[in-house]
């Protein structure tokens, strides 16, 4: 009986120490995710996300870490979030995702690239809807224009406009090939059990109780309020 119940404790203590490390992983990627985004749209940076992207944008998509993978054949691996508009025009709650592919380009001196894609019109928004697509293959993809105060006339007809941040250097970014797929073990670790993308960006989906979910939506919610005032 005493073994009975050691096992049975022992069980529950490394399935709340597994769920507490899981929880702790995804509260630490968000935090990443909300300073890749800060640091390109912050009101003290110049040389990031012009603001007529920004308050154009349908959705906005951070990976904060790929890691670099391969000796023969180079490859990115990384997690990142996704927000969209809803209908009451707040940003949804924060939809899990992975994005793989081969090296990318603008590699601007970092081997930790922080990569944010503004996802600019309904063909974009609905293909990261889906939760599966390549970049750039049936939705046109290009490295976004830099530049604080950037015009927004320059012919940006892009679905999705992608940068990339190393060292505190920003460049547009290439990640035509990428594949983004959503992220069911973060997602279940995220909102308790797994959530449809399309239900989460949708906005039909309450926004999870972790702080670090809140951080990185009003992170964004603040920085395209600001964009769109100096517009």
């Amino acid at each position: 009986m005493r073994k009975t119940i050691a096992a049975l404790t022992a069980g529950l203590l490394a399935a709340a120490t597994s769920a507490a490390f899981a929880q702790n992983k995804v509260d630490t990627a968000l935090t990443q995710a909300t300073q890749t985004i800060q640091s390109l749209t912050g009101p003290q940076s110049t040389a990031g996300i012009p603001d007529a992207v920004l308050k154009d944008a349908k959705c906005i998509a951070v990976i904060p870490k790929m890691i670099k993978a391969g000796f023969v054949v180079g490859g990115q691996h990384g997690n990142g979030f996704a927000t969209c508009r809803t209908a009451g025009g707040r940003w949804s709650p924060p939809a899990p995702f992975q994005l793989s592919g081969a090296s990318f380009g603008a590699q601007i001196g970092g081997e930790e690239m922080g990569y944010v894609m503004m996802i600019m019109n309904s063909q974009g928004m609905q293909t990261l809807d889906s939760g599966h697509f390549k970049v750039g293959a049936g939705v046109n993809a290009a490295a976004g224009p830099v530049g604080r105060n950037a015009s927004a006339s320059g012919g940006w007809s892009a679905a999705i406009l992608t940068y990339a941040r190393a060292k505190g250097a920003y460049a547009g970014a290439t990640l035509n090939g990428a594949e983004l797929n959503e992220n069911h073990d973060m997602t279940k670790d995220l909102y308790g059990h797994v959530v449809s993308f399309p239900r989460i960006l949708d906005g039909k989906v309450a926004m999870p109780s972790d702080s670090a979910a809140h951080q990185f939506v009003s992170t964004i919610q603040r920085a395209v309020a600001r964009a769109s005032s100096s517009q």
